[in-house]
């Protein structure tokens, strides 16, 4: 992969449409996209996230002003950046203070998460050996194979690096059946670009019958992806899965981790940027005045890094579940990502200021979906001369039943 198609991959939601639509159209309450940013506080910058409904009713509840950007400017100059960030992760939302990456490194989550890989592999327990489906490469006539045809996989997450995680992996050929609440659902562009391949059904943990609909899915599952906090008291973390079903792959893929000190907090990329140091490097690398924070270019840098290093380590589970037998666990979480990203080295400023996003270099594929005709680039990837697959068309939430077309037997 060419770095101008790694790119593009990274950008791939900004250079998608639907019958010629920007993807980031296709939201019900644009206002909720709109009042995620960088504010300025009287000791430094924090970011504000408000995607839903609830999140933007905490930051609102805290600042205690209306949901406009300028009010929510307003009232974020009279807090402490730190204070403002606990105040709205303590209503329920999500929140963090632009840190430097010195300040990161001290801090007890930034140390938690560099004791840790970027991937991390673990057999947390026995399992039956389950081989997977013989590759056939010799045939030059392939142009597309589907490597992953007969694994299932249930995907129980939302917004952008756990769905492509199972976007992807649709792609190359397993049999993905993606689960939600009906309550709050991803808008119909993040599911335009997340959603390719995928069977959509409602599983609500907090109900009986969503409990059920979701135990019968991970029973006959191979692999189970999961980005929402606190599924252990509804009976589906990893090891509470391992336990009644042995031999099955659990990934998850959240921002700061499922077991440190802000396991309990929501987060996404655009956090994980500002919390490590990424965001406050960005906006001096652009020349920013005043310390303004900034987000990459790409807008989604750990989202969709995340993404492919879930399908790593899921594609490795299943080799080694393949060869030895046993329950895996993947995990991956964005600001680790992020810290991983900066670890590979920086720049010096006077070589990238100012530097222009080039323009598209990627092909684009497109196909017929219940929402129009989409368009978004190819995978840029070729395995032994084949190239990877295109996703399929996404589906609409709750359109399909909570169950896998083949059971296993």
């Amino acid at each position: 992969m060419r770095a101008a198609e790694a790119l593009d991959q990274l950008r791939a939601p900004f250079l998608a449409t639907v019958n010629g639509v920007s993807p980031q159209l296709l939201t019900d309450d644009q206002s909720l996209l709109g009042l995620n940013d960088f504010y300025r506080t009287r000791d430094g910058w924090v970011f504000l996230l408000s995607t839903y409904p609830h999140l933007r009713r905490a930051v609102c509840e805290v600042l205690d002003c209306p949901p406009t950007p300028e009010a929510i400017s307003e009232a974020a100059r009279h807090w402490a950046a730190i204070a403002l960030e606990e105040a709205v992760v303590a209503a329920g939302g999500v929140a963090v203070a632009a840190r430097t990456s010195a300040e990161w490194a001290r801090h007890t989550v930034g140390q938690h998460l560099a004791a840790r890989p970027v991937i991390e592999l673990e057999r947390i327990g026995d399992g039956p050996l389950r081989p997977l489906t013989p590759l056939m490469l010799a045939d030059e006539a392939i142009d597309q194979w589907l490597p992953l045809s007969g694994v299932r996989v249930v995907d129980n997450t939302h917004v952008i690096a756990g769905p492509v995680a199972g976007k992807l992996l649709s792609a190359f050929g397993a049999e993905v059946v993606h689960t939600s609440r009906p309550d709050r659902p991803d808008a119909l562009g993040m599911l335009a670009v997340t959603g390719g391949g995928k069977r959509n059904a409602y599983a609500d943990l907090r109900t009986e019958e969503g409990r059920d609909s979701f135990d019968r899915l991970a029973r006959s599952a191979d692999v189970v992806i999961n980005s929402y906090r606190n599924v252990s008291q509804f009976g589906f973390d990893p090891q509470q899965l391992t336990d009644r079903f042995p031999g099955i792959i659990t990934a998850e893929v959240h921002c700061w981790g499922p077991d440190g000190p802000w396991s309990q907090r929501g987060g996404f990329d655009q956090l994980a940027c500002a919390a490590t140091g990424f965001s406050l490097d960005e906006g001096q690398a652009r020349g920013y005045e005043a310390g303004r924070p900034a987000l990459p270019p790409t807008h989604l840098l750990n989202d969709y890094l995340a993404a492919y290093l879930v399908n790593v380590g899921v594609v490795a589970a299943l080799r080694r579940r393949a060869q030895d037998g046993g329950s895996w666990r993947v995990r991956v979480n964005l600001a680790r990502v992020c810290m991983w990203v900066r670890d590979q080295g920086t720049y010096p400023i006077d070589q990238v200021a100012q530097i222009p996003m080039p323009s598209p270099s990627i092909p684009l594929y497109s196909v017929d979906s219940p929402l129009g005709t989409m368009t978004e680039p190819v995978i840029p990837l070729t395995f032994s001369g084949h190239r990877a697959p295109t996703p399929a068309a996404p589906a609409l939430l709750g359109t399909a039943p909570a169950a896998f077309r083949t059971l296993r037997p």
